[in-house]
């Protein structure tokens, strides 16, 4: 929300205050579901309670927030990046939707057996909750740097672009990943303490974000939260160390940094993603990280560097026109509800 609020409130009027036919925005903050880690390891449980916990108040502010507001924008359509709650207002109104997510990758696409029989069962209670969660739009339209085949059912309404990435790194200036004089390490769990020793270890330069500190200890420099500061050193970097996350995975291939994986355990999502890394040889997917593993990827950056080089992305376009393309589909298949003929 932040975010959102920051980069785009100032560019459009206020919806209540635009004339008729002006582009105009309201970003209305929403409260949506967390996970809970230890030690780098997904905690199902914990994460479920602090959900059940925070559920009563979620729904209330949420549900609130869309009546109070969307009901009278009028809204013809719905996006939803994976959130129930846009899903759940559309199907309710009746209104067309469409998907814009990672997630359903598992579902409407066909994943190699090797990287299902990574982890079985972790994939099947994945793929089952995707299943589950936004079951019926009307488009869907995956991202990421892969791009496996989608199964024949889906074809007609799936579409696959490459990552959705921020202007701050699509405009980023690189250098080549060979030329780097430092790794970037995001890590954002402080209660794995084992990684600093590791990294004193590994004895190259490394600069760590996410752990809320400022200060510099030998070979190993940490750094707080700034954009602009992040992404000049990411596209400076020798190379990345981090989770399996795939945003940071996202705008690490397509600045071709090469990548050092360690997926969270018990998040599929996050194997999968470092599966598709070691498979197109832009980087090595761990279990941990360890000095001799660092070791044996850094003598590899050049192997990664030349896969990477072949990777170019299309700053959004093709998101950009496949959004165009569906919306106006929308427009000719659905008669628009008016909310307000409801009072």
């Amino acid at each position: 929300y932040k975010f959102l609020d920051e980069n785009f409130s100032h560019r459009f009027p206020r919806c209540a205050a635009a004339n008729h036919d002006e582009a105009a925005i309201d970003i209305i903050e929403i409260e949506g579901l967390t996970m809970q880690y230890v030690n780098n390891v997904f905690d199902e449980k914990a994460s479920v309670l602090h959900t059940m916990q925070r559920m009563p108040t979620m729904v209330n502010k949420n549900m609130s927030a869309f009546f109070r507001n969307l009901v009278f924008w009028k809204p013809q359509a719905v996006i939803s990046d994976f959130d129930s709650f846009a899903y759940m207002f559309a199907q309710l109104h009746g209104l067309p939707i469409l998907s814009i997510d990672n997630q359903h990758v598992v579902r409407r696409c066909s994943i190699p057996e090797e990287a299902r029989e990574s982890d079985p069962k972790a994939f099947n209670t994945y793929k089952g909750f995707v299943k589950g969660k936004l079951p019926f739009c009307n488009h869907y339209i995956i991202t990421g740097f892969f791009i496996p085949e989608i199964r024949d059912k889906y074809k007609s309404n799936t579409t696959l672009v490459p990552p959705i990435l921020r202007q701050s790194i699509i405009d980023a200036k690189t250098i080549p990943a060979e030329q780097g004089e430092h790794f970037l390490v995001y890590q954002s769990s402080k209660s794995d303490t084992s990684l600093i020793d590791t990294l004193q270890a590994f004895g190259e330069k490394c600069i760590i974000y996410g752990l809320g500190r400022e200060e510099k200890i030998g070979n190993l420099e940490f750094k707080g939260f700034s954009e602009q500061g992040f992404v000049d050193d990411l596209a400076s970097a020798k190379g990345v160390i981090a989770n399996g996350g795939l945003s940071l995975m996202n705008e690490a291939i397509s600045l071709q940094r090469p990548f050092f994986s360690v997926p969270v355990e018990n998040q599929y999502e996050q194997v999968l993603n470092a599966w598709y890394l070691e498979k197109l040889e832009y980087g090595i997917f761990a279990d941990k990280i360890e000095v001799e593993a660092l070791k044996k990827w850094v003598q590899n950056i050049p192997k990664y560097a030349k896969a990477l080089s072949n990777y170019h992305h299309d700053s959004n376009m093709h998101l950009h026109n496949t959004v165009k393309r569906v919306l106006d589909e929308f427009s000719q298949k659905f008669i628009w509800w008016d909310p307000l003929k409801c009072f």
